[in-house]
């Protein structure tokens, strides 16, 4: 998956793919994948002021994820 770089302290880059509805973030310290995230959930994400907020408060305990 391709993923745009984001300015964030602790996140590298994004991706998406819309298709499976997969955001990929690449944190400081790993790949994470979230699953059945919808695209307006990572259009906000992209937006947003703080990423890592954004992050925290709406995608991590919202949406199943992994490590990768």
């Amino acid at each position: 998956m391709e993923r745009l770089a984001v300015h964030s302290s602790n996140i590298i880059s994004v991706g998406y793919d819309s298709d499976t509805q997969t955001l990929e973030v690449e944190f400081n310290s790993g790949i994470y994948q979230y699953f059945d995230v919808p695209e307006h959930i990572y259009d906000e994400l992209l937006n947003a002021g703080s990423l890592g907020s954004y992050l925290h408060n709406n995608i991590k305990d919202n949406f199943n994820y992994c490590q990768i």
